[in-house]
C-alpha cells in the first residue's frame, strides 16, 4: 500500500477523545488530526513521540490531517486500523498469503450473521464459501504482538459469527495485520480481554482458523511481507 502523497512528520502533544491528537509538526505548525484507532494504543501514546500525517484533499473535511504512524524505538508502526483491509486486499492478489489463494472471486464488507459484514468473501466452485476477518494489530509486549490492546465485545462477536459459518460447512479465516516488522512471533492478550480469549479458542476448536502476517512499515509505504508464529 503506497501512500498516494507524502506523509509529515511531527511530534506527538496528546492524544485525548479517542479519536483526535495534538501534533506539533516538523515545522512548528500545530494541528489536530484525526486519530483513526479507537483502541488503547498502548506505548503509542507517549508525548513527543515521532509521528508522521497524512494530508487530505477533501477541502469539507473539519480535520484534514489523519494520524497514519508513529516510530517506537527505530520501528516504524502503523496504528490506522482502516488500512489492514487494503493490505490483506494487495497481499491475496499479490500472493503473498498462500492460504487464501485459488478464489475466482472477492467481495468486500458482504452482510452475515447477526448485523456484521464480513471484511472479505472468496468464492470459486472448487472451494467453500470463504469468510475473512481481519484485525489489525499493534500492540508488542517483549518480543510477541498481542490481540487485542482494549476490550473488543465487537470482536468476541465476530469469532462466534464465524463459528457459526465453519457449522454450517463453509470455511473462516480470521487474518491478524501486525503493523510492525519487530515482532517473533503472535499471542492473543487473554488478560486484557477474556471474553475475546474464549469465543477465539472456541472459535479455532470449531475450526476458524487463524493467520498472522507482519509488514514492513515506512513513511512512503505499507506492506504484508511474512508470516508470525501463532503462539496458543
Amino acid at each position: 500500500m503506497i501512500f498516494s502523497t507524502p506523509l509529515y512528520p511531527g511530534r506527538l502533544i496528546k492524544r485525548y477523545k479517542r479519536f483526535l491528537a495534538d501534533i506539533e509538526l516538523e515545522d512548528g505548525t500545530f494541528i489536530t488530526a484525526h486519530c483513526p484507532n479507537s483502541g488503547a494504543m498502548q506505548g503509542l501514546t507517549l508525548p513527543k513521540t515521532p509521528v508522521w500525517v497524512s494530508l487530505s484533499s477533501n477541502s469539507s473535511r473539519k480535520l484534514p490531517y489523519t494520524w497514519q504512524m508513529v516510530q517506537i524505538e527505530g520501528t516504524f508502526v502503523g496504528m490506522n486500523t482502516s488500512n489492514p483491509n487494503r493490505l490483506v486486499e494487495e497481499a491475496i492478489k499479490a500472493k503473498v498469503i498462500p492460504e487464501l489463494q485459488g478464489y475466482q472471486t472477492l467481495r468486500r464488507e458482504v452482510p452475515y450473521g447477526k448485523n456484521s459484514r464480513i471484511d472479505f468473501l472468496l468464492e470459486s466452485p472448487s472451494h467453500k464459501l470463504t469468510y475473512v476477518e481481519v484485525k489489525n494489530v499493534h500492540l508488542k509486549r517483549g518480543q510477541i504482538a498481542a490481540f487485542p490492546s482494549s476490550v473488543t465485545t465487537r470482536g468476541a462477536k465476530h469469532m462466534r459469527e464465524l463459528s457459526d459459518m465453519v457449522r454450517q460447512g463453509h470455511e473462516a479465516y480470521v487474518v491478524y495485520v501486525v503493523q510492525r516488522n519487530d515482532c517473533e512471533g503472535f499471542e492473543i492478550a487473554t488478560d486484557i480481554d477474556p471474553i475475546y480469549g474464549q469465543e477465539t479458542l472456541r472459535a479455532y476448536e470449531t475450526g476458524v482458523k487463524p493467520l498472522v502476517y507482519a509488514c514492513e512499515v515506512t513513511p512512503k509505504a505499507i506492506t504484508i511481507t511474512h508470516s508470525l508464529t501463532f503462539i496458543v
